[in-house]
């Protein structure tokens, strides 16, 4: 659990599961709100659970460096497994060097080796002095500096490449890479699924065993797909081209077809025995989901889940304290350096010591000033803050300061969430309780098949000190319920001893009992100093000093107390049965 693997690798896993899989391709956009909508996508794409994702290497190496700034953000922050493009193209040995050892210090372990297109403005190709001439060049070189540390995919073209004299010296060109060192193919766009059949045939025949991946290209829009068939000489089946022809000018109805057509042609592959699908994305996210959705590929993604978070690639990690479920590439920032991670036994559970507070890399390009304001408004009053937080329950608006996402799973619990923040009680993380749920449990399930999931109720707030004071009143009426607070400048309130808490576990056959997620009184007093800083660094300081904005934000963040409530009762308690108490007290009052 939770190591870097070659894909090729990887593919054998799912081959030995008889499970077929998917994978999605992304190019680095432009601008940094393109970045920033890339960053989202990408994350959404990772709840699916892919068997990678895939980062291009922009034409003349133009988009080199944030190829490398992606592809190290969706390996160590966002855990998914990542494959980098490289091409030969504006590429001496020395910067192939420099990419390959970023690559390396990233945990990236695979590796797309492409001639690459010409620069932009170039009629065709030319290799630069001391570069390569040709994707094989650079197949043979990653094997001899690197040895079997990278997976190295080549680009196969069932139709034939462009530029190639014929067919057969096409073929026999892939088969020279794959025998320099390539261990999986991944092929170009094609719509001709026996042509590409036929092509797989003549490549086994040819001796070659490696994986070949399909390139699946969805129909987002007539002229757009035009375009790029146009451009890679794509040949088109007879039968798309009398779909497509009356509809052309409705996006609607060409998405729709294409959606069936794409599905159509994914379902004739696999059934032909090819392990998965490589979707190219476009990074665009509707028609790739729909397709995959036709085939019914994304039902069992709970159970591709080995536990409720995504374990990062670059070591063992079986538990993490629930207080960055809301902002989890913060956590991993922040425990990067660690060799060994706390495990579910606590009997050896040490103090970490977790990085400084800042905000992790890949969130520089996430939210900017301007859709910061536009979502949280010019609060002036406590109720104003209030409204945020509860418009956020509400889904009006899609995040907070603390939060990236909103979890699925609080919408069993939203009513309750959006009634405690009308009251003060601003809250930031939360879980219901869940007992002995399958794991195959479309929102609650992980762990794989056969086993049953457990939660404990949890719910994480700030509040004013008077707020907790009326709260500890009442808790005393509830002793399944334990409670840990925590001021700005360290001062604490809890009524439980224990130093750990499991508050998530799940129980699978032949296994041990695995406890993945906790709530720990040292860990939450590392967390309070991130939360704390947030309400400035990513809220007040949008507002000039001196403004009333800027000055109910201070008071927030300088008086206000960070509080987590635990309900050890799992099956039939009620951890928001307290604050039912004080909204009534307040009302008879």
């Amino acid at each position: 659990r939770g190591s870097a693997m070659k894909i090729v690798d990887k593919i054998k896993q799912y081959e030995e599961q008889g499970r077929k899989f998917y994978s999605f391709e992304f190019f680095p956009p432009k601008t940094p709100a393109g970045v920033a909508n890339l960053y989202d996508r990408v994350e959404r794409y990772g709840k699916m659970e892919p068997a990678f994702v895939d980062i291009t290497w922009g034409a003349g190496g133009s988009t080199a460096d944030l190829t490398l700034e992606l592809a190290t953000n969706f390996q160590k922050q966002m855990c998914l497994e990542t494959q980098m493009h490289l091409t030969c193209t504006n590429m001496p040995k020395e910067k192939v060097d420099e990419a390959l050892k970023a690559a390396k210090e990233a945990g990236i372990q695979n590796i797309l080796a492409l001639r690459g297109d010409p620069p932009h403005g170039a009629e065709e190709w030319k290799a630069v002095e001391g570069g390569f001439s040709y994707a094989i060049d650079l197949v043979k070189y990653i094997r001899e500096q690197y040895g079997d540390y990278f997976g190295i995919a080549v680009a196969g073209y069932p139709e034939g490449h462009i530029d190639a004299e014929s067919y057969e010296a096409d073929l026999k060109r892939l088969v020279d890479k794959v025998n320099a060192g390539a261990d999986c193919i991944i092929t170009q766009l094609f719509y001709d699924v026996d042509n590409f059949l036929k092509w797989v045939d003549d490549l086994r025949a040819n001796g070659v065993t490696v994986p070949i991946l399909p390139g699946i290209m969805p129909i987002n829009s007539y002229a757009s797909w035009k375009r790029m068939i146009d451009f890679c000489k794509t040949k088109i089946p007879a039968h798309i081209w009398e779909g497509l022809e009356p509809i052309k000018d409705d996006d609607d109805k060409v998405k729709a077809f294409g959606m069936r057509v794409v599905a159509d042609m994914c379902r004739k592959v696999l059934d032909a025995g090819i392990p998965g699908l490589h979707m190219y994305t476009l990074n665009l996210e509707k028609s790739c989901v729909s397709i995959l959705k036709e085939l019914k590929m994304t039902e069992d993604v709970q159970l591709r889940r080995e536990l409720p978070w995504r374990a990062r690639l670059d070591g063992k990690e079986d538990v993490r304290p629930i207080f960055w479920a809301n902002r989890p590439k913060s956590y991993v920032a922040r425990t990067q350096t660690w060799d060994d991670y706390p495990n579910g036994r606590w009997g050896d559970i040490r103090s970490p010591a977790y990085g400084e507070v800042a905000d992790y890399h890949s969130q520089d390009h996430r939210v900017d000033r301007g859709d910061r304001l536009k979502a949280w408004g010019e609060p002036e009053t406590l109720k104003d803050i209030q409204n945020v937080f509860s418009a956020f329950v509400e889904g009006k608006i899609n995040r907070l300061p603390w939060c990236d996402t909103k979890a699925d799973e609080t919408s069993k619990i939203s009513t309750e969430l959006l009634a405690m923040n009308r009251a003060g009680f601003l809250t930031i993380n939360s879980q219901p309780a869940v007992n002995g749920v399958p794991s195959s449990d479309s929102v609650y399930g992980w762990g794989g098949a056969g086993g049953f999931v457990y939660q404990k109720a949890y719910v994480e707030f700030f509040c004013m000190p008077e707020l907790l004071n009326k709260l500890i009143e009442v808790l005393d009426e509830f002793p399944s319920l334990s409670y840990n607070a925590i001021s700005a400048g360290g001062e604490t309130w809890t009524n439980s001893d224990r130093a750990v808490n499991a508050v998530t576990w799940g129980v699978f056959p032949d296994r041990e009992i695995v406890q993945p997620t906790i709530v720990d009184k040292e860990s939450f007093a590392v967390w309070k100093d991130e939360a704390f800083a947030l309400w400035k660094s990513k809220w007040q300081d949008l507002y000039e000093p001196g403004s009333k904005s800027h000055d109910i934000l201070a008071e927030c963040s300088s008086k206000m107390v960070l509080v987590n409530v635990v309900d050890n009762n799992f099956i039939n308690g009620n951890v928001f049965a307290p604050f039912l108490k004080v909204f009534l007290k307040e009302l008879g009052e």
